[in-house]
């Protein structure tokens, strides 16, 4: 079909243009392949769909997901819940709740419960990173490295799929304290002129992209036109190529969306896609990759980053496979995540020393282009870690690391060691090496 192209170089389509389809807790057992599990394998589903949210999509259902593998299948693991995402005793007493009570105050009781022991709030984004404004909290920003802030725009706070790994499921559950939100620019505008450090500007959520293009052009045109000579790059953190790439070729507001990015590149600044992709699946589809030429035609550069994730792509040969597509795509690898020390994390984490094996196995068999990602990296309260590697000094067997990026800009790129621990899925489960009392950045 052809579609009438209000920015420029945009070539015509010929994919079709579905109607987004949404699945949640409360309609998922309409869905025809569903009906291959057990009655006590939807019952577990129902169980974690409780606690963590969970939501996703006819493209996801129909495009991404291989049913004759279910429930093994990766995009499946990755979007539908699953029962070993609650420990044990979590899941019987959120399951002895909908067993025994219709009451949806005594449901909602207990999951709230459980998510108050899930450390909803990692990496200090709480207590440390939310900036003042005279004297005043700005609740939807986020600022903890000098040149990035983060925005949290409050139409932007769902997406168009839920990951089940996903650290910031604590903005979907419906708990207000948990959220971030901003609903006015202009408080964002003036924070940002009295912090000239400031270079980039994050918007995120949730995903900015579910958002209508002429909602989310309201805040971005409030940014050019306050002419912040600081501000060099907008980012956009969005799932949105993977779970819904017709936001940008066939959606009713598609081409409005592609003259919005033009506009930021042609008024000189520099769009930056931060795009998520967990698994090679995501990048298959005739949508996606149409979704991809467009975004890169006017001018915006897509990079992408994911974590390394237990059962969906902790293996060397799955990253191989992304980075090179990705490239091949026009993409730059961008970032390898460690799982956050929130949620499910004793489900879906994989040991450092694990991830450092995996990033290194699939960083040797990829060429310089695909070397732009940096990993496994953890988003810690101090700054983002990465693990170097394993090596043995002073006869002693240790993790080194360093600051990829520090709430103190001094401590970026010093390397510090840590003693080995081949279970140790986070920073704050390593100790310091060589006798040492603490890190020289405690």
């Amino acid at each position: 079909m052809e579609t009438t192209n209000t920015a420029p170089n945009i070539r015509f389509l010929t994919i079709s243009r579905p109607k987004y389809k949404a699945y949640t807790l409360q309609n998922f057992r309409l869905l025809p392949q569903i009906q291959k599990l057990s009655e006590e394998q939807k019952f577990a589903m129902e169980v974690v769909g409780h606690v963590f949210p969970f939501k996703t999509n006819n493209y996801v259902v129909e495009e991404l997901i291989n049913w004759d593998s279910v429930p093994n299948d990766p995009v499946f693991t990755l979007t539908f819940p699953q029962r070993e995402m609650l420990t044990p005793p979590h899941f019987e007493k959120m399951a002895a709740v909908l067993r025994n009570s219709s009451s949806k105050h005594k449901i909602k009781e207990m999951a709230n419960k459980i998510r108050w022991e899930l450390n909803p709030h990692p990496a200090g984004q709480m207590e440390h990173n939310i900036p003042t404004l005279k004297g005043e909290t700005l609740e939807g920003v986020q600022h903890k490295y000098k040149e990035t802030v983060l925005f949290f725009p409050s139409q932007g706070q769902t997406c168009h799929a839920y990951c089940t790994f996903c650290f910031r499921w604590p903005q979907f559950v419906g708990i207000s304290e948990l959220k971030f939100a901003m609903r006015e620019t202009e408080c964002l505008i003036q924070y940002i002129r009295k912090h000239p450090e400031i270079s980039d500007i994050l918007f995120t959520g949730g995903d900015p992209l579910i958002m209508k293009t002429k909602t989310l052009a309201t805040y971005i045109k409030a940014l050019l036109e306050a002419d912040l000579p600081c501000l060099q790059t907008i980012r956009i953190g969005t799932k949105a190529l993977a779970f819904w790439p017709y936001k940008f070729s066939t959606d009713p507001d598609a081409d409005e969306l592609l003259a919005l990015f033009t506009r930021v590149t042609q008024a000189g600044k520099h769009l930056a896609i931060m795009s998520h992709f967990t698994h090679p699946r995501e990048l298959g589809t005739e949508a996606v990759q149409e979704a991809i030429f467009r975004i890169q035609e006017t001018g915006a550069q897509i990079r992408t980053q994911s974590p390394v994730i237990a059962h969906i792509n902790d293996q060397p040969e799955v990253w191989t496979e992304m980075w090179k597509e990705q490239v091949k795509l026009g993409c730059v690898p961008y970032y390898m995540f460690v799982m956050r020390n929130t949620g499910a994390q004793h489900y879906f984490g994989v040991p450092l020393v694990r991830a450092w094996k995996i990033f290194r196995e699939a960083y040797r068999k990829v060429s310089g282009l695909s070397r732009t990602v940096r990993g496994p990296s953890m988003s810690t309260i101090p700054g983002k870690v990465q693990v170097l590697g394993v090596k043995e000094v002073k006869g002693e067997r240790v993790f080194v690391l360093r600051f990829l990026q520090g709430r103190n800009p001094d401590w970026v790129m010093r390397p510090f060691f840590a003693k080995y621990d081949k279970k140790a899925l986070w920073l704050d489960e390593l100790k310091p090496a060589f006798g040492e009392k603490k890190f020289f950045f405690e």
